[in-house]
């Protein structure tokens, strides 16, 4: 029994040895185990530094400047001065470097009518201050979103002083001083990151202002095409390495004029509204114009598009004006203008707005396709008066000194123009060109040939007093990213003419060994030259041709010019591009025909601040908020430096038992009126339009000013100032 038990049974030094072997393969099991799960772990590691395909760094600053007297830019009516604000104008920046920070581009969309050579030229030279050589005329591309609610006089040619009371320097101020700040908080943010790139189709949101114009285009090429505008809106989606959402640019044709020539508050218009939507949407909890998500939506080719998506009509009849010439039987032209989608130009602006930032953040959600590739940037500054152009093997043509055609004067369906001006006008007004002759001069008989078929009405390459009326020096410039391209166009490509340039510069880089390049045209860049039609579209001599400033082959000069820039590019030759000739930067500070400040006063028992007509004491969502203040000038503010907030809706809290800002003057939901008396005196009205969802509770609204204080014969001082309305309900509907 004992040797069987002994066969089937083990010694105490057996069991010990099989404890420690299972002990010592287990063990290794572990060992291994946490050997790989450590070794995925520091390759995921590796695999995030390795997908960090470059430094991108984002900001956006204020530059909104003065609400008041000074006259809004874009639609060139002299009766449409600021009177208060809608929504704050910003700058916003992107900036993108390789690994090895040995490259840059620079990127700003500004909330502004266009970009000036004077603003440029002013910008540049402050970021030379501030950071040496790293920021260029070759890396740096400024471009505005071409809303015509922003403050003009920010121009150093006499053309655009005529509409905007001269040479603004608080305006000017503002602007270049909110880019340069952009920058630098782009630059001061600048981390490992990826960006990804997705296109897709934008609907209801636009029409082609000058169709008839697009129809002398070739049937052939018009066929390619679904669409008589480009109904393509490009994102480019920027994140850090550890996929942290930091910003996007998108690019989309369509004109921020849903706000129309009678309106007088600044803002930013639709694409404004759309970046206003997408930055409340990824800065949760923050105040309009705070958090750290910057979302521009910037310009593109957008030279004959309109948000009016109802079309032209007769403002006096009801009747469709959508003819050649766009003009009314009674009234003609001055009658003829289109409408928005919405009852009005408030809710025109958030129709268009939202339909953009929808199709962005879609497309910015689903962008999968990585942008990856060498960084680059081509310039030329171009003296534009005179280029020669080789059309083809035998023809070779040139452009022209700058000059406007009559149909000029005429405006569009967007914003008429005055007199008896038309779109489409071939021919001159004698009674017009008599007048030119007598105040102006006559153009030359060079210029007028030149030019044709467009009679000109103003021969600014040939004027040249204070100053010259137009650039003859302009900037030709591409950013490349990898395989996305920015064409930094100066000025407003119609929609046939981008996709000529856009085709031209891809055949480029495909031809010399850089082929897939996503090519995209950011609009408004770096100086201001009106329109760019294509030769066919010119020939009409719509508003659109008889503003191509260079004559009828400007966009045969600039293909020929960015196809020489994209070369370069793909044969990584930028340094061997010649520099151009340096445009000037007149010296001129300030040349203004604004009023100036001066003291103002209170009404009689009333001080600054004071409530002249209350709120009531409830409300409900979707109602308006309104109260009246004794104000002063809100120039005062801006020319008193100060970044400042002009009102804030405020909610009490019973837990802290204290005030809290809800919203501020950059809020959507705000508007700020300030209007003029007599003897010093003036107005402020703040109104709230109360959104749906509301929470309910108790409110009031705040204002903040600064008023002019004579303190002697010869000196005032600025003195800051606040109000209060009452308390108010907002009860649940």
């Amino acid at each position: 029994m004992c040797g069987k038990r002994s066969r089937c049974s083990f010694s105490r030094l057996e069991v010990i040895l099989i404890v420690c072997l299972v002990l010592m393969i287990a063990l290794t099991v572990v060992l291994l185990v946490l050997h790989f799960l450590t070794k995925d772990t520091d390759d995921s590691n590796n695999d995030v530094v390795e997908a960090a395909r470059y430094l991108v760094g984002v900001g956006r600053a204020d530059c909104t400047g003065p609400v008041a007297q000074v006259p809004l830019m874009g639609y060139a009516n002299p009766d449409q001065v600021g009177g208060g604000l809608l929504s704050r104008l910003y700058s916003r920046a992107f900036i993108v470097a390789d690994l090895e920070d040995s490259k840059r581009v620079v990127f700003v969309s500004a909330d502004i009518g266009m970009v000036s050579q004077r603003l440029r030229l002013e910008v540049l030279k402050q970021l030379q201050s501030k950071y040496g050589e790293l920021y260029r005329q070759d890396n740096v591309i400024l471009s505005g979103t071409h809303t015509h609610s922003g403050p003009g006089g920010y121009f150093q040619y006499t053309l655009f002083w005529i509409t905007s009371k001269g040479l603004v320097r608080p305006a000017l101020s503002s602007m270049v001083n909110g880019i340069v700040k952009s920058i630098e908080i782009a630059h001061n943010s600048m981390r490992k990151g990826r960006l990804f790139i997705n296109r897709g189709t934008v609907e209801n949101s636009q029409i082609n202002r000058s169709p008839f114009s697009y129809l002398k285009n070739p049937a052939s090429e018009r066929s390619r095409y679904s669409s008589n505008t480009d109904k393509e809106m490009v994102v480019l989606k920027m994140a850090d390495e550890d996929g942290h959402e930091l910003g996007l640019i998108s690019w989309f044709a369509v004109h921020p004029v849903s706000m129309n020539n009678s309106n007088h508050l600044v803002n930013s218009d639709n694409v404004g509204y759309a970046s206003y939507l997408f930055e409340q949407e990824k800065n949760k909890g923050a105040l309009p114009g705070e958090g750290s998500f910057v979302a521009a939506f910037a310009s593109s080719n957008l030279g004959d598009v309109s948000p009016n998506t109802r079309g032209p009509f007769c403002v006096n009849t009801g009747e469709s004006c959508d003819n050649p010439q766009s003009i009314c039987p009674i009234g003609g032209a001055a009658m003829c203008m289109a409408k928005g989608p919405g009852s009005d130009m408030f809710e025109s602006t958030r129709i268009i707005g939202q339909n953009i930032f929808l199709k962005a953040k879609e497309l910015y959600e689903k962008a999968s396709q990585e942008v990856t590739g060498p960084l680059s940037s081509a310039h030329q500054w171009v003296n534009m008066s005179n280029v020669s152009v080789e059309l083809n093997a035998t023809h070779t043509v040139k452009t022209c000194k700058p000059a406007l055609g009559h149909s000029f004067a005429a405006g569009t369906i967007d914003g008429v123009g005055a007199f008896n001006f038309t779109q489409g006008s071939v021919e001159g007004d004698p009674f017009w060109d008599q007048i030119r002759d007598q105040l102006l001069g006559e153009p030359s008989n060079e210029t007028k040939a030149c030019h044709k078929p467009k009679p000109i009405l103003f021969s600014t390459g040939e004027m040249t007093w204070p100053h010259p009326w137009h650039p003859d020096i302009v900037d030709v410039q591409i950013a490349a990213i990898g395989s996305l391209a920015i064409l930094a166009v100066p000025g407003e490509f119609t929609t046939m003419s981008g996709r000529r340039l856009r085709e031209a510069v891809k055949s480029e880089f495909d031809s010399h060994g850089t082929p897939g390049m996503n090519i995209v045209i950011a609009g408004l860049c770096n100086v201001y030259t009106h329109y760019i039609t294509t030769y066919e579209e010119y020939q009409v001599q719509r508003y659109e041709a008889a503003s191509t400033i260079y004559g009828p082959h400007t966009l045969s000069a600039y293909i020929q010019l960015f196809r020489g820039l994209a070369k370069a590019i793909a044969l990584n030759a930028t340094q061997d591009l010649p520099r151009g000739p340096e445009p000037p930067l007149f010296n001129v500070t300030s040349v203004t025909l604004l009023p100036s400040l001066s003291a103002e006063n209170a009404p009689a028992g009333k001080t600054f601040g004071d409530v002249l007509e209350e709120v009531r004491p409830e409300y409900q969502e979707r109602e308006v908020a309104e109260v009246t203040f004794v104000g002063a000038n809100p120039r005062n503010s801006a020319e008193n430096a100060t970044e400042h907030n002009f009102l804030t809706v405020e909610r009490y809290s019973n837990i802290s038992s204290s005030w809290r800002v809800v919203l501020n003057d950059a809020s959507w939901d705000t508007r700020f009126y300030w209007s003029k008396g007599s003897r010093g005196q003036s107005n402020v009205t703040i109104e709230w339009h109360i959104p749906a969802g509301t929470e309910p509770g108790t409110y009031r609204l705040r204002y903040f000013g600064h008023y002019k204080k004579k303190v002697s014969l010869l000196r005032t001082i600025t003195v800051p100032f606040e109000g209060s309305s009452s308390a108010f309900q907002i009860t649940a509907p």
